[in-house]
């Protein structure tokens, strides 16, 4: 089997509230596979946010280690960490933080610039991108002129434009319909399976949940699998 794309080990996340200790993670573990789709659900308050962060270098655990395409997050500088995330990591939220003043292929185009693409192979991964979740007729558009399954295709293929080996997304198809949110699955599963990216998903979607390749469960600072 070939190197995980994602690994943590040992993940340990507290905080002090007053007087006491809240452990939040507590000696995590967890092994991502190339094109593999994971969900994670729990209940509210169960680390699960948390978890999403710290897999994707956002915030640093207590103890243990995340590894990503073979980088020690806790053990390069704040800048290889954000080349780190730029270049392999992409994240989609329940809501979709696209820039209102840009158009939805602007948008998309936004991590190639930072990561110093020029214009033009900026603009044409971006529209190929596009074109892929179903928004070819929509380049020009912005935020405002797209209904709310499409901005969400647009924050996906803002995710993915950098070529990430692992996409982080919490509760992506809260606020989409049961339609949307089904094409938002079969999206999901395409891309995985011919682009081999890896999907980790926090949701209360149960049918997102059950669509995924493996199922885990947020519990006592745990992850265990379900059937």
């Amino acid at each position: 089997m070939s190197e995980p794309v994602m690994r943590a080990e040992g993940l340990v996340k507290r905080y002090r509230q007053g007087p006491r200790e809240i452990v939040v993670l507590d000696e995590l573990e967890l092994t991502v596979q190339a094109g593999e789709r994971i969900a994670i659900v729990g209940s509210s308050g169960s680390g699960k946010t948390t978890l999403l962060n710290l897999l994707g270098g956002l915030d640093s655990p207590n103890a243990g280690a995340v590894t990503v395409a073979g980088y020690d997050l806790a053990t390069v500088s704040e800048v290889q960490r954000g080349f780190l995330r730029n270049r392999f990591i992409g994240f989609v939220y329940q809501f979709h933080h696209l820039l209102a003043e840009f158009s939805a292929l602007e948008n998309v185009c936004m991590p190639l610039y930072i990561a110093g693409v020029s214009d033009r192979e900026a603009a044409s991964r971006a529209a190929i991108l596009l074109e892929r979740v179903g928004l070819g007729e929509r380049l020009t558009h912005k935020p405002a002129e797209l209904s709310g399954g499409e901005r969400q295709r647009v924050a996906i293929a803002r995710a993915l434009v950098g070529d990430p080996r692992c996409v982080l997304m919490d509760e992506p198809t809260g606020n989409l319909d049961r339609q949307t949110a089904l094409e938002i699955h079969a999206l999901m599963k395409d891309l995985s399976a011919t682009l081999a990216t890896s999907f980790i998903v926090v949701t209360h979607d149960e049918s997102l949940a059950a669509a995924m390749d493996r199922r885990l469960s947020l519990d006592a600072g745990k992850l265990h699998a379900e059937a």
